[in-house]
């Protein structure tokens, strides 16, 4: 018995980590940067016009998705999540 709760405790301190790095401002940070240098050399290696400048408008949206998930999460947790 004693084993299965310090099981379930691990298990929960793990989720808990998980949850901090999902929900944390550095990991959007490093998302960002990410996408935009990742567009910015496809768009680069594509030959397409000011590559470094155009990489800005995929990694907007995703910042703006990300501002906005927790607001739609809530009013779906509100209006749909049946327990």
């Amino acid at each position: 018995m004693k084993e299965e709760i310090e099981h379930i405790k691990e298990r929960n301190k793990r989720v808990e980590v998980d949850k901090a790095w999902e929900t944390s401002k550095t990991r959007r940070i490093l998302l960002a940067g990410m996408t935009y240098v990742i567009v910015a050399i496809f768009l680069w290696f594509i030959n397409a016009p000011y590559p470094w400048l155009n990489a800005l408008i995929p990694t907007a949206g995703f910042i703006l998705s990300t501002l906005t998930l927790p607001f739609f999460k809530r009013m779906w947790l509100r209006y749909f999540w049946k327990n």
